[in-house]
């Protein structure tokens, strides 16, 4: 009976080695596919809105985060100055631009629509 149980230990502990490398193996695998799914990709797009806002210069039209459009009047270091419509001006900080208006764009969708 003592020399059944000593036999039954010895596969068991080899099994668990080999058990506990391959457990690890999916969640590597899951660690991979969400690194280039959701976290590569936003850090793509994150880098490209600093290099947008690092560019950004007078008489450049933006749309802020709030979605008021503007044309940018001044600039500094953490503030930019909109002149929103005629004689009216605003002040927000810079990481509220949330993207640069080019004049491509209403043309492309005028196309889209037809």
């Amino acid at each position: 009976m003592i020399s059944t149980a000593f036999a039954m230990g010895q596969t068991g502990g080899a099994q668990g080695q080999a058990g506990g490398l391959a457990g690890f193996l999916p969640i590597i695998i899951l660690f991979a596919i969400f690194y280039f799914l959701l976290i590569r990709p936003q850090q793509k797009k994150a880098k490209e809105h600093r290099d947008m806002i690092s560019n950004l210069k007078k008489g450049n039209r933006i749309v802020t985060s709030g979605g008021i459009y503007g044309t940018i009047l001044s600039i500094d270091d953490t503030t930019i100055g909109l002149e929103i419509a005629e004689k009216i001006k605003i002040k927000i900080s810079r990481g509220n631009v949330a993207a640069l208006v080019t004049d491509n764009e209403p043309a492309a969708k005028s196309k889209e629509k037809k």
